[in-house]
Formats: C-alpha cells, structure tokens, sequence
C-alpha cells in the first residue's frame, strides 16, 4: 500500500479513536506511530546491537542504546520523583527473572528480534517475523499462565531507586553505571580489534544516535500519557488471552494473573483501552508506513528454519512474560526508571545471547 492511502487510512482510525474511545489512547496511538518509524526509518534493533558486539566487536548498537537508556532516564526519572501519580516499570528479583530473561537473550538471536524488533518487522512485512508474531503472543499467554507458579519458586519485593534513593541519586547513579558500561566495552572492542591488527569502528553512528534521542523522547511521551513506561508484551499475551477466554478454550477466572483486578478487567473490555495494546498497533502503522511501497528484504529459509524461528518465537513469547519485560520493558523501562529488575535483566539476557548467536550460526540464519 502507498503511504498516501495508508496515511488517509492511518488518519481515519485516529479521529475514530479520538471520537469513540478517548483522547489518551488516541495520543498514545499516534506516540505508536512516531515509535514504529523510528524503530523501522533507522532500523533500530536491540537484538542486533548485541549481535554487532558479540560477533563483529562493533560497539556502535550498543552505544546507541546506552545513549537511549542515559536519555530516557534523565527525563523519566525526574518525572517520577515530582508527580507520584507516574508509575515506574518494577519487576521483583526472582528465580522467574532470572530464567526468563536468560531464555529471552537466547531466543531473540534465534528469532532475530526481541519485542520491539518483532513488532516493527511485522509491519515492514518481513515474512520470518509477521509468522513469529502470533508465536510470540501465544508464548506470553502462555507464561501468564505459569507465572504464579514461576514466582512461588523465590522472589523478592520489587525495588524502585526513584522513590528509595530520591529520583537525583538515582539518576546519577544511573548515569555512572551506564559509563562504567560504555567504557567496558570500548575497551573490550578496541583490545580485540588491536588484537587482530584491525582498526575499530568509532563509537557513534548517526543511525543509532538519532534512533536513540527519538525513541527517547517518544518513550517519555508514553510515560506522561500513559502514566506508565513503555511495554510491548504484555499486549502481545492479552490479544492471545482474549481470543482464549472468548472461545472457551481456557478458563482465566481462576487463575492467579489473570485474576488480579487490573488483568482481569482488560480481559473483558475492548483491546482498544488497553495502553500497551494500542501503542503496539501504532508501531505496526508505523513501521508499515515507513515500509509503504517498498518490498521487505527477507532471507528465504528452509523447512528447518522456519521450524526453528516458529519454536523460538513461541519461546520468546513464554519467557519475556517470566522475565517482566522484554528488550523494552524490562531493559530500556526497567533501567529508565529506577527499576533493580532491569538491572538483573540485562547480564542475564546478554548471556543467553551468547548461546543464542552458537545455534543462530548452527541453522544457518
């Protein structure tokens, strides 16, 4: 479709929003849209920036997304310390985060994208990632369900810096970490590439900077808009639990996520009041819209590949719901605002990456 019908297209369902269901989601449908063409205009992936590190030590994807991270905090974290009604991304400490996280890092190689990726894929067209979508959500319905038996194993109460330390010493101490992080990998990259008598890359590449100060900005909006971070799967887990408690296949009443207020209210009211939803569908307008007439570049797989990516996606899904978040809601939303959770995320999804990029080379994706 051309982006000018897709735009007459795009425009209608916003003034529907607008009309029928109310401001905010029609706002938050538009900070969709800006979200979904920046991720796709500058090909912004957090499953790549670690693929770069990891095989061609290129520090530049990560850079970006430690510049995305030192931006989205600096202006999340004093929001939250003046207007308590803003609610931070916090996750407890579990044996749940834990392995979920490690199992998200390994599966997203394997799938080539995480959340966001997933998402922004589908709506350039890119067919490995439009089948892994359902998978996806599936896997998160699935993990829903599991979740309270997850967290049984051992959790801790979750820990905000914002309202333990204030949101100034958060923040700072944030901003040092991710330092202390950027060094590090300097470092590890430039001994490497010394290493191979190669000269290293420099830091920053305009694709990554500019996708980082974009998805900042677009995240702060989702945070006043919403009065909450940023998140992609939890909407992916209610499309699936909704199609499940419609037809009957599962009975959600008493189950321990789907029963807790909140939950259990989206679940029986129209997915267009859902915040996480409706910033979803903007991300796939928007990505389509940057797509709009021009064929997505896509790898031909065989039998076994898909097979693999299917398998991979369903996995995605069941351990992004264990760990709280994905590369967005636990890493990007955790980190920003003020969450210890995303903290624990991170090392341990980088890990999982590791072996993830061993049986990406071993399919021969």
């Amino acid at each position: 479709m051309k982006r000018l019908p897709l735009s007459i297209l795009m425009a209608a369902f916003f003034g529907w929003l607008l009309w029928s269901v109310s401001l905010r989601q029609a706002a938050l449908f538009l900070v969709g849209i800006g979200l979904g063409a920046i991720l796709a205009g500058q090909r912004f992936g957090f499953t790549t920036g670690w693929r770069m590190l990891v095989e061609d030590k290129d520090p530049r994807g990560v850079f970006g997304q430690l510049l995305l991270l030192a931006l989205a905090a600096a202006m999340a974290m004093p929001l939250l310390g003046h207007y308590p009604e803003l609610t931070a991304a916090l996750g407890p400490p579990s044996i749940s985060l834990l392995v979920g996280a490690f199992v998200f890092g390994l599966c997203m190689q394997i799938a080539d994208g995480c959340g966001s990726g997933t998402l922004y894929k589908a709506g350039m067209g890119i067919p490995m990632n439009t089948a892994i979508l359902p998978m996806f959500a599936i896997g998160s319905f699935l993990g829903s369900l599991h979740l309270g038996w997850w967290l049984d194993l051992g959790r801790m109460p979750a820990v905000g810096l914002v309202s333990t330390w204030g949101w100034l010493p958060a923040l700072l101490a944030t901003l040092a970490a991710l330092a202390v992080i950027g060094f590090a990998v300097q470092a590890y990259c430039a001994r490497a590439h010394a290493a191979q008598q190669r000269s290293m890359p420099g830091l920053w590449q305009r694709k990554w900077v500019m996708g980082a100060i974009g998805l900042a900005i677009f995240a702060t909006l989702n945070l006043v808009i919403a009065g909450q971070p940023w998140g992609v799967v939890y909407g992916f887990g209610l499309w699936a639990a909704k199609v499940a408690n419609g037809t009957g296949i599962v009975d959600l009443a008493g189950n321990w996520f789907w029963s807790q207020p909140g939950n259990a209210q989206r679940l029986h009211e129209t997915v267009l009041l859902d915040i996480t939803s409706i910033t979803n569908i903007g991300i796939l307008a928007g990505a389509l819209w940057m797509a709009a007439g021009k064929p997505a570049a896509a790898k031909a797989l065989t039998g076994t590949q898909w097979l693999v990516a299917l398998v991979a996606g369903l996995v995605l899904g069941y351990s992004s719901r264990l760990a709280f978040g994905c590369n967005v809601g636990a890493m990007l939303s955790g980190i920003s605002t003020g969450s210890i959770h995303g903290w624990i995320w991170v090392p341990l999804a980088f890990a999982g990456t590791i072996f993830g990029l061993r049986i990406r080379r071993r399919f021969g994706f």
